[in-house]
């Protein structure tokens, strides 16, 4: 929400809507990069930890934020980014202006190969080589993502203190987490060898995903911050594996709260490439949930639970139907990611049912990633109408457009010029309009909110897939002593037929009472057997 007409929002924007999130029944606000920035990576290139930008507005705002927010029995979590810092950064600037000045070592520098190339052949994770050449100390330094967000030194003890210090004065302003960005990328093989290719997908990656050191650096974090000031803490985890996962949210472990993986979203890149386009692997889907909601329960892991982000397109334009069926889809996959075990994450206007928009032309988006891409599809020999129906599908812009509150100008996000458009269906679309609907996606969401913290089967009972690779039905148990929960959807525009294990029906509805919690279609199947689902149809019931 922007307060001010800047045309990009603000804390101040934020703050008068603490009441409504209060309503829809979130605990606690994840908040992306407020920092001083030049904004190439939408905030994610951090000159300044320590100062809010002023395009957001200042730190007596923030204060009154953090007051709004306390007030009402809320927390705040803030994105963290310290894999890398913008290049504007004062320790950079210092970095590069000559080899012995003390904070060089804060950032990873390395002479060139005797032909002048770069150190390795590792690729930017936005495109291109992952280094910079420095003509004033004919040195590279190491930029994994954009070429103004250089890598952080994590070997230097030096570096590591900052971060304690930057994190701790946050933690002082009353900050109750933290969401750490790439936080797994921070430790580097420190041969920085060539990426033969023999392991997919050679760009490098293997050597710093999950790097040696990771787990000893994260948990000086939970040493020093994180368990002094009993912070609510999840890891963005690039590439990562289960069995790192169970490490870093293991609460024996004292390294994070939870994580966040991203195999479920990788399910329509063929061959593992996102800048190629497929339908999405509906059973491969199904497995990656399941093996991460098993595979994390069994080891004593956590899941944060997510199907839209900053990072992403929109699910719901992903693997359901934004058009005909937009209404149902959005209920069924708030209903199918709710019923899962973690914390779930509620992505702004995933509430409300926010497709992707209409992609015209390059000339409307500002992802630095979306705009490099462009540009490399062309050089690989794609036509331009085929590199842009590629950015349609994969772009980050896709979750970025501004919020849809009503359906007043610019869809009441500012009285100005937004900093990116609208999309065109805000005035169907918006949340004026579901507050006053009882049986809007908005309602339905506070219902699932609601239900998260009422049963506590939903929080401690454990998972067991029902659907045997239905082609058309993801279905699922939670179950513990007391009760179980069955959840149902249909992920398809046709109706379908689904049938529950024989065995299982027989344990879990034998001489036993079953309700109905919550549905997105009045069609309603008894819990049996056989169920005729209607399209994108998904129930809950719970067992007791």
């Amino acid at each position: 929400m922007d307060s001010t007409g800047s045309g990009e929002g603000d804390i101040r924007g934020l703050t008068g809507k603490l009441d409504y999130l209060q309503q829809l029944g979130i605990d606690i606000i994840w908040l992306q990069p407020v920092y001083v920035s030049p904004q190439n990576d939408n905030g994610y290139d951090v000159a300044d930890y320590c100062q809010i930008n002023p395009e957001f507005g200042t730190m007596a705002d923030f204060d009154e934020l953090m007051e709004g927010v306390q007030s009402r029995g809320m927390h705040l979590m803030l994105d963290i980014v310290v894999n890398h810092s913008s290049t504007e950064h004062r320790w950079f600037q210092a970095s590069k202006s000559s080899k012995d000045n003390p904070y060089r070592d804060y950032y990873i520098w390395k002479d060139p190969k005797p032909d002048g190339g770069p150190p390795n052949n590792w690729q930017s994770k936005f495109g291109g080589s992952a280094w910079q050449y420095d003509e004033g100390t004919g040195q590279y330094f190491l930029t994994l993502f954009d070429k103004t967000q250089a890598d952080l030194n994590w070997e230097n003890p030096a570096v590591r203190e900052e971060v304690v210090k930057l994190m701790k004065f946050w933690a002082d302003k009353g900050v109750s987490g933290f969401r750490m960005d790439v936080i797994n990328l921070i430790s580097k093989n420190q041969a920085f060898p060539d990426d033969d290719g023999s392991v997919l997908p050679g760009d490098g990656r293997r050597y710093y995903t999950d790097g040696p050191r990771v787990h000893e650096y994260v948990k000086g974090l939970y040493e020093q911050v994180y368990g002094p000031y009993n912070a609510i803490t999840v890891g963005e985890m690039s590439s990562t594996t289960l069995e790192h996962c169970l490490r870093y949210s293991n609460p024996d472990e004292k390294e994070f709260s939870m994580t966040f993986n991203f195999h479920h979203l990788k399910v329509d890149y063929p061959n593992g490439q996102k800048w190629e386009l497929m339908p999405y692997d509906f059973e491969a889907l199904k497995s990656l949930l399941s093996r991460w909601q098993q595979g994390m329960q069994e080891g004593g892991g956590w899941n944060a639970l997510f199907f839209n982000n900053h990072d992403q397109p929109r699910a719901l334009s992903r693997f359901a139907d934004d058009g005909r069926y937009r209404v149902e889809s959005a209920k069924m996959l708030a209903t199918t990611l709710h019923g899962l075990q973690g914390t779930p994450y509620v992505y702004q206007g995933e509430e409300i049912g926010m497709p992707n928009p209409h992609w015209t032309d390059m000339s409307e988006l500002r992802d630095i990633e979306s705009r490099n891409m462009y540009g490399i599809l062309l050089e690989r020999g794609k036509t331009p109408e085929e590199a842009m129906d590629i950015i349609r599908e994969r772009s980050r812009d896709n979750s970025r457009t501004p919020m849809q509150w009503n359906d007043s100008p610019q869809a009441g996000f500012t009285t100005g010029t937004p900093w990116i458009k609208v999309d065109e269906r805000y005035q169907e679309i918006n949340v004026q309009q579901q507050l006053a609907d009882p049986n809007s996606i908005l309602h339905h969401y506070r219902k699932l909110i609601g239900l998260r913290k009422s049963l506590a089967v939903l929080t401690d009972g454990r998972y067991e897939r029902l659907d045997e690779g239905h082609p058309q039905v993801f279905a699922y148990a939670r179950l513990s002593d007391k009760e179980t929960l069955v959840v149902v959807s249909n992920f398809s525009g046709q109706p379908a037929t689904f049938t529950l294990p024989e065995s299982f029906a027989e344990a879990a509805l034998a001489g036993k009472s079953y309700e109905l919690l919550i549905a997105n279609t009045e069609m309603v199947p008894e819990l049996g057997t056989e169920m005729r689902l209607s399209p994108y149809a998904s129930c809950m019931w719970v067992i007791n």
